[in-house]
């Protein structure tokens, strides 16, 4: 009895409706695991080996200065040697501080290496790895022939010589002592972000196919019923409502992400590879070289002299840090933006600062867009009582609009803050020299599910969802536009009064 109940009901159900939603599922799917994480792990392995390239740079540097007071007769070769050897001895980076560089030279013979010291001394050139390849003698050859370059081989993890693992190794020749410094990855490293990565991303899947599917079933009961009670049918409909805000928020998002993803990589590559080292190491050789240059006079760095970059250093540290604090900066912006905040209007809201922070989240698709865009806010501009996190959804959606409007990058767009003391109102503009509305779809523009744009992905909610946020909090949207001639959209909001929570 109950089986057949149950096939009465799933035979009741369109398969129109649930065949979409498993497709969707399974191609959203599809791509995770077959495009988007095995592109992940090789940009992760390639970002790895660019690292131990810059540190083996660095480290071969370290090298060189000494090699330099070898020259110039501070030191003797002995003295310069040691010194060299005792500091990249204790050369230490990595997430537990465990990663390490070596030295041997060409014969091969191992010069230096922090957990094997026992090899030090002696002749590696029949020393293999567990599958047999001659590493030392591979490293001696790939510097003969190029200078440097990558090895693939096997070694023991860390300080743990009872584990061997895959390795990949960068080496760099120093010709004037017949040595080769040389630092490596583990793979494994490489793996276990990728499995952490896979198994949250098997998570987050899981948790949107039962979203999936609690939608679906939800939708599936309630079109079956044929009355609803009052009450709740209020309630589903502010809960729609405020799903259709976060939703909308997704599709900005998703216009935005490519943009923030590039922003984000230059500046936290330049932290790992220079902040850390360059700090330390800059602190601490200083004084040594301002007191060679007082005895000895200028002396050579490279390409330059010591008194051409003994100032430029701290800038190139401050630039790191400013690019750490832009990265935070902007991920901070981005959280704040995607996080589902209620719908009360408490916030003190400066529009300057709204409108900063939406610029700043769309700014990779304002340079794609135009080469002329004019930021002009009021700085006396006054507070007002509403929700920041709407009003910055309004401004968003506004400057996308701007942007898809303009046929070419030599197109401006103008957004513009300003108070009106007058009549108390607090002013947003955004006008753009695009390609202009016509009369009768200017007459529609705020209407739900209108839009021009539908053949490139238009949903016609953004400007009917920031239209109802604007008047949510007691303001005004208006449109004026000519075909050809570029559109202006006015935003007032009113001062010196509290806006009115949505619903009441």
């Amino acid at each position: 009895m109950v089986t057949e109940q149950i096939n009465n009901v799933l035979g009741r159900i369109p398969i129109r409706i649930f065949l979409p939603v498993v497709l969707t599922v399974l191609l959203f799917i599809l791509t995770i695991f077959l495009l988007i994480l095995p592109e992940m792990h090789a940009r992760l392995m390639e970002g790895k080996r660019e690292v131990i390239r810059e540190l083996v740079a660095s480290a071969w540097s370290s090298l060189n200065g000494y090699a330099n007071q070898e020259r110039e007769g501070v030191l003797t070769r002995d003295e310069a040697q040691r010194l060299a050897l005792d500091t990249i001895r204790s050369l230490r980076y990595g997430e537990d501080f465990k990663d390490y560089f070596w030295i041997n030279d060409m014969r091969p013979r191992m010069i230096m290496h922090p957990y094997r010291t026992d090899l030090e001394g002696k002749d590696i050139s029949t020393f293999t790895d567990p599958a047999g390849k001659r590493l030392f003698v591979e490293f001696v050859d790939i510097v003969r022939t190029q200078g440097a370059g990558y090895v693939d081989y096997q070694w023991q993890w860390m300080d743990d010589p009872t584990r061997i693992v895959p390795k990949i190794s960068y080496v760099m020749g120093f010709a004037h002592w017949g040595w080769i410094i040389g630092t490596g990855i583990y793979v494994e490293d490489v793996h276990a972000q990728i499995s952490a990565i896979t198994r949250t991303t098997t998570m987050i899947c899981l948790l949107i196919l039962l979203i999936f599917i609690v939608l679906s079933v939800h939708i599936v009961w309630h079109g079956m019923k044929v009355t609803r009670e009052k009450k709740l049918a209020q309630a589903q409909a502010l809960i729609k409502q405020e799903q259709l805000f976060q939703a909308a928020k997704m599709v900005s998002l998703g216009t935005l992400i490519s943009g923030v993803a590039h922003e984000i990589n230059n500046p936290i590559t330049s932290v790992m590879l220079h902040a850390p080292s360059l700090a330390r190491m800059w602190e601490a050789i200083l004084p040594i070289l301002d007191d060679h240059y007082e005895q000895h006079g200028d002396f050579a760095v490279g390409a330059t002299v010591f008194s051409r970059i003994r100032d430029r250093i701290p800038q190139m540290l401050t630039g790191i840090t400013d690019d750490a604090r832009r990265v935070r900066d902007i991920v901070t912006d981005l959280k704040d933006f995607a996080r589902d905040n209620p719908s009360e209007h408490e916030d003190r809201v400066d529009l300057n600062d709204v409108v900063d922070k939406a610029v700043s989240l769309t700014s990779n698709l304002v340079n794609k867009s135009t080469k002329h865009f004019i930021l002009d806010c009021d700085p006396a501009l006054p507070s007002f009582t509403g929700n920041a996190q709407r009003i910055e959804q309004v401004v968003i959606n506004l400057v996308v609009n701007a942007c898809q409007a303009l046929p070419d990058i030599n197109r401006s767009i103008i957004v513009t803050t300003a108070f009106n003391p007058q009549v108390k109102r607090i002013e947003l503009i955004v006008k753009d020299q695009g390609v202009g509305i016509d009369e009768a779809a200017l007459k529609q523009i705020m209407d739900p599910f209108f839009t021009t744009r539908r053949e490139s992905g238009g949903t016609g909610l953004g400007l009917s969802i920031s239209d109802r946020i604007v008047r949510d909090h007691g303001g005004q949207m208006r449109f004026e536009s000519q075909p050809g001639e570029g559109t202006t959209v006015r935003v007032t909001f009113p001062y010196g009064e509290k806006a009115p929570t949505q619903g009441g």
